[in-house]
Order: structure tokens, then sequence, then C-alpha cells
């Protein structure tokens, strides 16, 4: 079977729009029970249970009414101190895509949600594979947005989806090597 020029050009075009779309995982912040004060969600414990990475998309679903999401430092965070957010959202659905390693504080900025529990730390651990992000230096008055995390013994893995693709990529790679031969 043999394959135009073109055809291949498109087929690695399409391959590649694919692994760009799913590099990262979607994590819907509370799970079913999404961003809330009701129902004793533990936040803490479900950040604890996840495997961030690099181009992850937490997404925050809840009432717009009665919620909303700030991006905080982590002594804001520890306080629940909402006088200077890093960024607000208020829509009831935000994805916010995760770019750098390290802490990634959150809470709900509504009286009395934070203390209340309402507040999640996503942590992106450092790769082996990959050198430790520098702490940007900081004063004392200005405490450290997003610390490193620690680093890992074994190597990073593939999510799924990335390990899937890996494999297309190496079937097609097979299938244009033999019709060019």
């Amino acid at each position: 079977m043999a394959f135009t020029p073109r055809t291949l050009l498109a087929l690695l075009f399409f391959m590649a729009v694919a692994i760009e779309f799913s590099h990262g995982a979607v994590y819907k912040v509370g799970d079913s029970a999404g961003w809330t004060t009701i129902g004793n969600v533990d936040y803490k414990q479900w950040g604890a249970t996840k495997n961030f990475d690099i181009g992850d998309v937490i997404r925050f679903e809840y009432n717009a009414q009665f919620h909303n999401v700030m991006r905080v430092t982590h002594g804001m965070y520890k306080t629940c101190n909402t006088s200077a957010p890093m960024a607000t959202y208020t829509t009831g659905n935000d994805s916010i895509t995760i770019k750098t390693r390290g802490h990634h504080f959150f809470f709900c900025g509504v009286p009395g949600h934070c203390q209340a529990g309402q507040k999640v730390d996503i942590n992106v651990l450092n790769s082996s594979a990959l050198a430790p992000t520098p702490a940007a230096p900081t004063s004392p008055a200005v405490p450290s947005v997003e610390a490193p995390g620690p680093s890992p013994n074994n190597a990073p893995s593939l999510k799924p989806s990335m390990a899937l693709l890996h494999k297309l990529g190496f079937a097609v790679f097979a299938i244009t090597a033999c019709a060019f031969v």
C-alpha cells in the first residue's frame, strides 16, 4: 500500500495536532461534588491523590451565586487571606491550565468558605528527568508563590493517552518507511 507524499504529510499533521491536544489531563476539582462547601469534600485529600503535570487542566465547577475561586500565595492559603489574590475566577465553570511545577494554591473567597475547608493545593511534582524549577528570589515581605516540589526517584511515566499516541506515531512511521521502500 503506497501513500502519496500529500497524504503522508496530512496524516503527520493530524497526528501532531492530536498529540498537542492530548497533552494534559483534565481534573474536576472535588470530582462529582465539584467546588462546594456542601457534603464535606476533603479537598486536601483530593489534591493529594492526584498526579498533576504541566499542561493538565484544573476545572472548578460551582454555583457562581455562592462561590468563586481565588489563586493565592502559600501564606494567604494558610491563613485564608482574601486581601490580594493573584487571580479571581467567578464564572462557575473555570478551567485553569497548569503551566509550572510546584504548588498552586486556590480557595473560595466567600467569607467562611476557606475556613470551612474549601481550599485546594495543586502540587505539580518535579520529574527526575527534568532539572528542578529554580525558586524565584523573594524578600521576607513577598512570599514565594510557587515552590518546587520534591523530585521523585523513579522515571516519569506517560499518561495513557500519550502512550497510545506514541505507539500510533511508531505505526505511522513504520507504514511510511514501508511505503517508500
